[in-house]
């Protein structure tokens, strides 16, 4: 079995022609931009064009050398509104399927997730079209890209998503880094619909906090794994100073028997809430952030404060052949 990072972020700027797009809306997205970029490994002036080759050489680098041997590379659509308009201007990036579908045929070591919103006219086709590319996964975040995924208006589109085995991968809990449209839709409730249409789902980040006065749905999930089986957590961004405190909850074994391996890349993942939280030994943490290569220190931290290796192979069983 593989071991996968099943939340691994792709960022562009269009500069080869990817259709990508990245902007820094004002001063605090900017220096929050440069500084994700350079944890990557590249230099901030990257930001001021060649993104979209840069990034991807660096990304298949660091896959290759970590102990990860493919990575779900994520899709971005576009918000819409409750009718169905794009909201252009609340999208900080933008991932066009084809990208990732193309890149995914060029390196093994990539897992493409297409981004559809159901909400969108086309939604249909292009979810036909992403299957047939070699699409494994579907991303969507419903509170930033205002998706009731519980709408039965969608429920065509999860009853296909469920007949070609396409995972579904979906935001759950609070988030900054992008404008949150209904927050709401962070509640893992929302995904009710699509999990009875028997849609393998993930909750990303296990529905919780992302800040101090963020509402906590990791109970609320957990309660909801003992109704689906076909309903799953990841532990993406949890070894950061924000989340940390939804780990605890994680690692009880029936718990934990859900939980798969995601590092949320390019968000940093230092080790320094756990150790707060007293969820990883002082040596460990001193040891582990001396490692430079961030898919494997994400790997490390998530070993060390006590995830089994089944986390990190547990998506391989669900994807479809």
């Amino acid at each position: 079995m593989r071991r996968i990072d099943c939340h691994v972020h792709l960022v562009g700027d269009g500069s080869s022609g990817s259709g990508c797009r990245f902007r820094t809306p004002n001063l605090l997205r900017y220096l929050a931009a440069r500084y994700l970029v350079r944890t990557t490994g590249l230099p901030a002036s990257i930001l001021q064009g060649g993104l979209d080759e840069a990034y991807v050489a660096q990304l298949l680098s660091l896959v290759k050398a970590s102990s990860i041997d493919a990575a779900v590379l994520l899709a971005m659509d576009m918000p819409r509104s409750d009718d169905g308009q794009i909201l252009e201007e609340k999208a900080n990036f933008y991932v066009p399927n084809d990208r990732v579908l193309e890149l995914a045929a060029k390196h093994d070591e990539f897992i493409p997730a297409c981004s559809i919103h159901p909400g969108r006219p086309d939604s249909m086709e292009e979810l036909e079209k992403c299957i047939a590319g070699g699409a494994k996964v579907m991303k969507l975040l419903p509170n930033c890209h205002n998706v009731n995924c519980s709408d039965s208006n969608f429920r065509p589109f999860w009853e296909r998503m469920a007949k070609g085995g396409m995972v579904f991968l979906a935001h759950t809990g609070g988030e900054y880094t992008i404008p949150v449209l209904n927050k709401e839709y962070a509640d893992p409730r929302v995904l009710r619909l699509p999990v009875e249409c028997g849609v393998i789902t993930i909750a990303a980040h296990a529905a919780g906090r992302s800040g101090l006065i963020d509402s906590d749905y990791t109970g609320e999930l957990i309660k909801m794994f003992a109704d689906f089986s076909n309903l799953f957590a990841d532990n993406s961004a949890l070894a950061t100073l924000n989340r940390w405190r939804t780990i605890k909850k994680l690692l009880p074994p029936e718990v934990c028997s859900r939980v798969l391996h995601g590092s949320d890349f390019p968000v940093p993942s230092g080790g320094f809430g756990p150790w707060v939280g007293r969820q990883l030994k002082w040596k460990d943490f001193r040891t582990i952030s001396r490692e430079s290569n961030t898919i494997e220190r994400d790997a490390l931290l998530k070993t060390a404060i006590g995830f089994p290796d089944e986390t990190f192979t547990r998506l391989d069983g669900l994807l479809p052949s």
